[in-house]
């Protein structure tokens, strides 16, 4: 982080757009999400996060969607404001999601955007009520080659074990992006970061449920991708470490050539906080050109 980075203009007026919070129980878990809305006839546009991470992490670009939707981010459960479980799976997930867009009165007018672990909730979201969506948009969300030869191991959880801290200076002094990547916009990362903490008995720790991955049953895989029965738009980090030019072969295969693939220049993974404007220009075009046009994406087969 840059210590004492100045936030542009832009970022200040995001944050002070009034939002709601709001929660829904879903099998057992009260789920907290962010609602912002200008027009409650407007569609519904739903954010769902990344590993680990929360709603805040979108809380500076909902509000450049709110001329034409009415947006809501959810913490899943196991992160943020959400409870935890004793298990996660993709049925829940997918409940979560749907579960806070009928708690918002959105239709079947809705769209939903994922980064990273939010893309393949998203993906699983989209198989079992895609019927009930306009379109997905994976955003630096891998579906690898089944032969895809990593560079790390992939059976190591990529959350680890929670620390406590004295104060809250210091836990949040410790934020830190995974999978690690520099960003030079520091006052989002302190914004993140301050959200990301909570008070504890000996201290402050991090919200996430570091045993979530122990817990969690969930894969996404070619044939999840074939069986998307929405629209699907695709928008990556063109230096991300996780979404190289293999994988974006391999899911534009799979998909078909109705599908947009979008490459954010000079963004990591976390895309939309290294280039955060033209993430929001990108997601803005392809969301125009939906509601401008008629799909043509063919539907997947039964059976």
């Amino acid at each position: 982080m840059e210590d004492g980075q100045q936030a542009p203009g832009w970022f200040e007026r995001a944050l002070a757009e009034p939002f709601d919070h709001r929660h829904v129980d879903v099998g057992g878990a009260r789920i907290h999400y962010l609602s912002w809305s200008r027009d409650d006839s407007l569609p519904g546009l739903i954010l769902v996060h990344g590993n680990g991470a929360h709603a805040q992490w979108w809380s500076f670009l909902a509000p450049f969607f709110l001329d034409d939707y009415r947006v809501v981010a959810l913490d899943l459960s196991g992160m943020g404001d959400s409870d935890h479980r004793d298990a996660y799976n993709a049925e829940l997930y997918a409940q979560e999601v749907m579960a806070v867009a009928r708690d918002a009165g959105f239709g079947r007018d809705t769209i939903v955007i994922g980064h990273s672990f939010g893309g393949f909730v998203t993906i699983q979201t989209a198989i079992r009520h895609g019927d009930e969506l306009t379109g997905v948009v994976l955003v630096d969300s891998p579906v690898r080659p089944p032969d895809y030869q990593w560079e790390r191991d992939p059976r190591r959880s990529p959350i680890r074990r929670k620390r406590s801290y004295p104060d809250f200076a210091t836990a949040t002094s410790r934020f830190r992006l995974m999978p690690p990547q520099d960003c030079k916009n520091g006052y989002i990362l302190d914004h993140i970061a301050r959200h990301s903490v909570m008070e504890v008995e000996d201290g402050w720790t991090w919200k996430f449920d570091d045993r979530l991955f122990e817990k969690i049953t969930i894969t996404n895989s070619g044939d999840d991708l074939r069986r998307l029965p929405c629209r699907v738009g695709v928008i990556y980090g063109e230096d991300s470490y996780l979404f190289d030019q293999e994988i974006a072969d391999y899911m534009f295969k799979v998909l078909d050539e109705s599908v947009p693939f979008t490459a954010i220049p000079e963004a990591q993974h976390h895309l939309f906080l290294d280039q955060p404007l033209a993430f929001v220009a990108a997601v803005r075009t392809l969301l125009a050109e939906w509601r401008h046009s008629r799909p043509n994406r063919r539907r997947p087969v039964a059976g």
